[in-house]
């Protein structure tokens, strides 16, 4: 009789751990579910479109380069590492049985890269229908660009801002037209110091992140403000919080500390961050919905309109970020 009781005993103690683990799981799969966000409803077609998109051999810009190419356009991977670019325009071919995948070599941290890459671009191609500015470096120790700009700001804001530029001509001619530019919420964390813009006095890696993230808002409002009545509607987003390789230079930048808490990070980020397709859908909810026209300028998450911070959203920092970008990279 005895060992029968602790028979059943045991039997319900399996059975509760059983429950629990079930309990867990469903847990953890409702909270992915709900932070997973918005998704693009948009089944618009790109046949005859061509889309430039920076970063795009790995992460978001990887899956976004995946489902424009589903759609049918002609998509050119814009990257620093050729090897891994090609590797992944094969996989992207093969996954949408669309040929017309193309990579170009591009180096944000290089004025001279992005200038040969827009000169090939402008020279090759008939049109251009869709820029996506989503190539981008995070959190890293306090490097400089070829050019010698701080690398975040450099590569971020810098690199993107020459190349929107200099592709400007070719999407006014390709009409209606988009540029989509790859902020993040982490702008709340950033100012633009414009007496220390190489940030030479202090520098934080994730201040400079966040500052390089403010500066791609700030670009857009006033991208959209210059380009008014041309048909090129410019748009900036935060496509959620995702484990991909952007994160990799953080254990540099904070040593062992970020080393010990990264485990901690990789648990959140499985519990409550987005898979890299949902990361994606915000960009490719900008770069093709329709009837996005008149959100031009504004910043995106979770495929709708947010309202980023009230410095996000100072005109008059816009405008003096522009001439002064302008000035950095050669433009004036």
């Amino acid at each position: 009789m005895a060992e029968s009781g602790g028979e059943m005993e045991t039997l319900q103690s399996r059975l509760v751990l059983f429950l629990g683990i079930l309990a867990g799981v469903a847990g953890v799969v409702l909270v992915r579910k709900f932070c997973g966000g918005g998704v693009c409803r948009s089944n618009a077609r790109l046949d005859g479109k061509t889309v430039v998109i920076t970063g795009a051999n790995t992460g978001i810009g990887k899956e976004t380069a995946r489902d424009i190419a589903k759609r049918g356009a002609r998509v050119i991977l814009a990257c620093r590492d050729l090897t891994k670019a090609e590797a992944a325009a094969a996989e992207i071919r093969h996954d949408t049985g669309n040929g017309n995948v193309l990579i170009e070599k591009l180096d944000l941290a290089s004025l001279k890269s992005v200038r040969e890459f827009a000169l090939k671009v402008n020279a090759k191609e008939s049109r251009l229908d869709i820029l996506i500015n989503n190539a981008g470096i995070m959190s890293c120790p306090q490097w400089k660009t070829e050019d010698d700009f701080e690398m975040q700001f450099g590569t971020n804001h810098l690199g993107h801002f020459l190349l929107t530029n200099l592709l400007l001509d070719k999407l006014k001619k390709s009409a209606p037209s988009r540029v989509v530019n790859v902020s993040s919420n982490a702008h709340q964390q950033g100012t633009i110091n414009f007496e220390d813009i190489s940030l030479e006095k202090t520098y934080s890696p994730w201040s400079a992140y966040g500052r390089s993230k403010l500066a791609n808002i700030l670009f857009t409002r006033e991208l959209d403000r210059k380009l008014k009545g041309t048909g090129v509607t410019a748009y900036s987003l935060h496509p959620g919080v995702i484990s991909t390789e952007l994160s990799r230079h953080m254990d540099a930048a904070f040593g062992l500390g970020f080393t010990l808490f990264r485990p901690v990070l990789w648990v959140s980020l499985l519990l409550f961050g987005k898979k890299v397709q949902q990361g994606a859908q915000t960009t490719i909810h900008c770069a093709v919905s329709e009837g996005l026209e008149e959100f031009s300028g504004q910043y995106f998450s979770d495929c709708a309109p947010k309202e980023p911070t009230m410095e996000a959203q100072n005109d008059d920092s816009a405008r003096r970020l522009w001439e002064l970008s302008e000035e950095m990279v050669g433009l004036k």
